[in-house]
């Protein structure tokens, strides 16, 4: 896919660093380059992803920026990270998540919160997998066809995706992967209320990086556009690029004295925490195999250790 990026801040460097500087860009900015490029006739966009926003003001211009593009391709796909916060702490904007709840997600095609973030967006707690699926199908109820939440904590050992679309989905794709026939039908879906639903676990990655949930919305949405209709597919194909990105970022900074559990937030150890993402660029374009299905969610987790 070809991507135009609007850079929401300009940063000297990620805030995972000991201090950075910079600047935020806010609607007023926003729509003088939206206004640029439609008047270049540039504006006929197919997808439109947003992660971080910092400000009420560019919150409520994308908004009417996502109405302006639909005018002109009213199959526009917006994708939203709606980042707000993490393990139970807030940082952002206090006045934003009742915003997302109100502007975004009645205009958002895809979702793709953490626990925390379905959490506010859904309005209930998240204590186990049942929970998750309920609080999908409040978000469905509020627009999104497809949510997915990235991480759930529900266990020390693995970190948990469950994802629910209102897509309807085909059941066959190219390729053998684990739990397939030879003919590429996949094991059967959950049909839930018209929701077809898939959680998937891999082995938690101990240590302290920044920009996963970036990459990981990234991934899907280009395996989504790639497989609109298998989202299984889009999920292993997402969480296996990741996996290789977080792995070998992991070996990198461990032989470069920064080793991913060192909590020391230092610039230094930050630099060889940095996400190698140029080195692992045909691994994510191109997965070489698939170590982690997503299953329907009535399944039970095969039994195994990580």
């Amino acid at each position: 896919m070809d991507v135009d990026a609007i850079n929401t801040v300009e940063f000297s460097n990620h805030t995972g660093y000991p201090n950075f500087t910079g600047k935020v860009l806010d609607g007023t900015g926003l729509l003088q380059l939206i206004d640029g490029l439609e008047t270049n006739g540039l504006l006929n966009y197919t997808h439109l992803l947003t992660g971080y926003i910092g400000s009420l003001s560019l919150l409520e211009t994308i908004a009417g920026v996502v109405d302006r593009l639909r005018k002109i391709n009213p199959n526009l796909i917006y994708v939203c990270d709606p980042v707000q916060g993490d393990d139970g702490r807030l940082y952002c904007r206090p006045e934003l998540p009742h915003a997302f709840r109100t502007s975004i997600l009645p205009i958002a095609s895809v979702i793709t919160p953490n626990q925390y973030e379905a959490e506010l967006l859904a309005e209930m707690p998240i204590t186990s997998e049942e929970d998750a699926l309920a609080a999908c199908a409040i978000l469905h109820s509020k627009g999104p066809h497809t949510v997915v939440i990235t991480s759930l904590n529900l266990d020390p050992s693995w970190v948990i995706i469950v994802a629910s679309t209102t897509i309807e989905q085909k059941q066959k794709h190219t390729g053998q992967l684990r739990g397939t026939t030879a003919d590429g039908n996949t094991t059967r879906t959950t049909e839930n209320n018209s929701y077809t639903q898939y959680k998937l676990r891999v082995p938690r990655v101990k240590g302290y990086f920044t920009g996963t949930g970036d990459l990981f919305t990234a991934l899907l949405l280009g395996w989504m556009h790639r497989h609109p209709e298998n989202l299984k597919l889009a999920l292993e194909y997402a969480v296996a690029g990741l996996q290789t990105v977080l792995l070998d970022t992991v070996q990198y900074a461990s032989g470069h004295g920064g080793g991913a559990e060192e909590r020391e937030r230092n610039a230094n150890v930050c630099a060889v925490r940095e996400l190698r993402l140029i080195q692992n660029q045909d691994a994510m374009a191109a997965p070489k195999s698939i170590l982690y299905e997503a299953l329907p969610c009535e399944e039970p987790w095969p039994l195994e250790t990580c």
